[in-house]
């Protein structure tokens, strides 16, 4: 008999991150055994997870746990997991779009739902955010398509478009898009808009904190005294934005704005908290691009005009490009109102077999 418990996985690269896809009745239903059995997966703690299936880095060390829905207007629940590689922790309190994006793809290759024969609308219900995301995945004669035409920064080469709709994602984790009521905050003396669309951001000016907004990501990593005062502002907008204790939280995102150096709307340096992200995240640029839309914000200050009526795409730079997000936004005397978001992301399913942990850890009876 082995020492080792097998747990059917699928690794799928979505968007510019990739993680470990399971079927829910495949994990321990006790959340800490399953917290556990996710660990042990990754090899984390372990600043390289060299004894488990984790990249050493949180964009490499994520989880995506689906099962079929009983919502009558979701194919599919999508529950998103942060396992950190630097501690024993696995976090739920955010949502990730990017990992989202091979949610649609792992369903239909599981046989959680029947594919069209060209393209197949895949709505999935967020369980992190309780809200709804449609993707739409190629699906030529019944089959996942992987290999396609689409490019996005961050990735090599190009794959199949996964076009994704985010519907009515505005406060679904802080509860209102503006989270603090005002479009401006002045917190440990910088002026920051704190933002929840999708995902709860605080926008800083860059040139606030004595930086171009251009630094790499690992020049910022390695300005101590640069990071202490984000953080400080991290802690200090928690309870304002109504997260409460953020020390051990993965959010707010921090994000760092500039003048657009090519072409787009604004220039994006992002902290997730405590590393920095070599481009952004998919509801981190959702976020930012709607704090370009709300007069007064700093992001608009930073960003320029926009227009606040219709459909329309802005282009969020980063360290390795930039993020076209599209959205269709309505004004009114209280306010800017967000419709809906879209974007264009792709995904590919690169293993799927088992994964093993040791039986110490979870041996199912």
């Amino acid at each position: 008999m082995s020492s080792q418990t097998s747990i059917p996985c699928s690794v799928v690269r979505g968007g510019t991150s990739k993680g470990l896809y399971f079927r829910a009745e495949h994990l321990p239903s006790d959340v800490t055994t399953r917290d556990g059995v996710l660990l042990a997966a990754m090899g984390s703690p372990d600043e390289r997870e060299i004894d488990g299936m984790g990249g050493g880095h949180p964009l490499t060390s994520k989880v995506a746990v689906v099962r079929p829905s009983e919502r009558p207007d979701a194919d599919v629940d999508y529950l998103f997991l942060q396992v950190w590689p630097d501690r024993a922790e696995v976090s739920d309190n955010q949502n990730c779009g990017n990992l989202l994006a091979g949610v649609g793809p792992f369903a239909l290759e599981e046989g959680m739902l029947q594919a069209a024969d060209d393209v197949t609308e895949v709505r999935i219900w967020m369980q992190n955010t309780q809200s709804l995301a449609v993707v739409h995945v190629q699906t030529p004669d019944g089959v996942v398509r992987y290999d396609g035409d689409a490019r996005i920064d961050g990735v090599p080469g190009t794959s199949a478009p996964v076009p994704i709709e985010f519907l009515d994602i505005a406060g679904s984790t802080c509860g209102a898009l503006l989270p603090t009521g005002h479009a401006v905050d002045i917190v440990e003396g910088v002026r920051v808009t704190c933002v929840d669309n999708g995902m709860p951001v605080v926008c800083l000016d860059a040139a606030d904190l004595g930086l171009t907004g251009y630094e790499s990501p690992a020049d910022l990593e390695a300005n101590a005294a640069v990071c202490g005062h984000v953080e400080r502002i991290r802690l200090a907008v928690g309870p304002l934005m109504g997260l409460g204790d953020v020390a051990n939280k993965t959010v707010p995102k921090m994000s760092l704005l500039a003048p657009a150096l090519h072409g787009g709307t604004v220039s994006t340096r992002t902290f997730i908290p405590r590393r920095v992200h070599e481009a952004i995240g998919v509801f981190g640029a959702v976020s930012v691009a709607t704090a370009c839309l709300i007069p007064g914000s700093v992001a608009a200050a930073v960003a320029g005009p926009q227009g606040t009526g219709g459909v329309t795409t802005l282009d969020i730079e980063h360290p390795t490009g930039y993020f076209s997000v599209s959205m269709d936004v309505s004004s009114s005397e209280r306010g800017v109102h967000i419709n809906s978001s879209a974007l264009l992301r792709t995904a590919r399913l690169l293993m799927r077999g088992e994964i093993f942990i040791p039986s110490t850890v979870w041996k199912p009876s």
